[in-house]
């Protein structure tokens, strides 16, 4: 309990370093970006190939759990319009690139694509694919929601190459599918699962929350019991992240006394984590579960494992190139964000532009501590015996790192850190240490969500 009182304080989640809310965007000069954007397109693009994600933000209802970007409305006669400009962005990008696009990875997220109908998705795919080149062992995946993905979706998706699918499962008790407004019976999840398996998806994951409105250990017994006659391949067990100071009144639909706090939550994780390793799951990284024939645990296993503003992936692209409203593309030594309105992503990329609403240039300290913590967040272990990855502030962290070594967290040895197995649920506060931005700029108001 009173490793919680210490630790469970707010934290980046760490898909980019630096976090989004630290980005220099006053120092930001776009030919600076365009010439760091193109020069790392090439060499990824010869080395790797890219990764491409696609936000896709329509949903027919708000799930009050929800921090996605999102856009709530049951009229589809925003489909083709959306797709039309997301047509018009992607031969913008190609405008700065040097050759023909090698995709290595593509995503769809949300949102909800599975909003879009399948025909629809497949004009998208089929005109992004004529201008592309889509290697062989290109890893495609989607997300979907079980209420509305159906078999023309999976069929239609799998023609294109799709092998993996995700769905939004939250919790499965039916109490609390209603006060997060997500109603899902297991029938439904049962049926896009077993429509998918049959269809040929090779790899299924599970997004399941603990620390939702009115969960208890009971429920959450009772919700992987559920998942298990299912035996997706892979599972994301998150953290509720609670940020209504910036998601504004959505997550307002229950109020904090609803919501399992301090070692009640943690008591959730720690019984869901349990629970996942006695059915066979290994955890990968954070959050992450996958049984040992799931390519993200053969990544993890052979060091593979990488991680960027889609999360957790099985290949290292070195460029990201994000597609649609609010959307981050990762050029390796610069970052960008889209517009985050509807109407200003649209209106600028049909006025020809680009719709990059903020962007940071990475400095070689940035680099240096990207590395360290994406290594902590891949494999709980980071080394500096080589001079090319240190630096003073790498020094400084091993001043922060002192009270997680004391209270067992972490192994600072030599020349690098292992975190322990105690230290585990604890790995968003080890690699705030590596901060360097967050230490220099001590935030005056809430950015993160709680690290627990």
């Amino acid at each position: 309990m009173k490793l919680l009182e210490k630790y469970d304080t707010a934290a980046p989640r760490y898909t980019s370093y630096p976090t989004v809310p630290y980005w220099n965007t006053v120092g930001f000069i776009k030919e600076e970006w365009a010439s760091r954007f193109q020069a790392a397109f090439t060499t990824a693009n010869s080395a790797t190939g890219i990764a491409l994600y696609i936000h896709l933000p329509f949903c027919e209802q708000l799930c009050t759990y929800c921090g996605c970007n999102k856009y709530i409305t049951k009229n589809h006669g925003y489909e083709a319009p959306y797709i039309d400009t997301l047509l018009k962005e992607w031969a913008l990008y190609r405008q700065l690139f040097s050759e023909t696009p090698r995709i290595r990875e593509l995503h769809l997220g949300g949102g909800t694509p599975t909003f879009f109908s399948a025909a629809n998705l497949r004009r998208l795919l089929e005109q992004i694919f004529s201008t592309a080149t889509l290697l062989p062992d290109a890893d495609l995946s989607f997300e979907g929601h079980p209420n509305n993905t159906t078999e023309e979706h999976l069929q239609t998706l799998h023609y294109l190459g799709f092998r993996r699918m995700s769905l939004g499962i939250q919790d499965l008790n039916p109490e609390i599918q209603t006060i997060i407004h997500r109603i899902q019976p297991f029938e439904n999840v049962e049926r896009a699962v077993t429509t998918a398996r049959q269809t040929g998806y090779q790899s299924v994951n599970f997004d399941l929350i603990y620390g939702l409105p009115l969960q208890t250990t009971a429920s959450i017994q009772n919700t992987i019991s559920q998942v298990m006659q299912l035996r997706p391949d892979r599972i994301s067990f998150y953290g509720y992240a609670h940020v209504p100071w910036i998601k504004g009144n959505g997550q307002r639909l229950f109020s904090e006394k609803d919501l399992p706090q301090g070692a009640d939550k943690l008591a959730l994780y720690q019984t869901g984590r349990s629970l996942l390793e006695q059915y066979g799951y290994t955890e990968i990284g954070m959050d992450h579960f996958a049984l040992p024939g799931d390519p993200l645990y053969q990544a993890w296993q052979q060091g593979r494992l990488h991680r960027n503003f889609m999360g957790y992936t099985v290949s290292h692209t070195g460029m990201l190139v994000g597609l649609g409203v609010s959307a981050i593309s990762d050029g390796q030594s610069v970052y960008t964000q889209n517009e985050k309105t509807l109407a200003a992503y649209q209106e600028s990329v049909q006025a020809g532009k680009l719709p990059i609403a903020k962007g940071h240039l990475l400095s070689s300290e940035d680099l240096l501590l990207r590395k360290h913590i994406r290594d902590l967040m891949c494999s709980f272990r980071t080394g500096w015996d080589k001079k090319d990855v240190q630096c003073a502030a790498v020094m400084e962290c091993l001043q922060r790192l002192q009270e997680p070594e004391k209270d067992g967290l972490v192994a600072v040895l030599r020349n690098g850190v292992e975190v322990t197995e105690k230290g585990r649920p604890y790995i968003r506060n080890i690699c705030m240490a590596f901060d360097a931005q967050l230490w220099r700029n001590t935030p005056q108001a809430k950015l993160f969500s709680s690290a627990i």
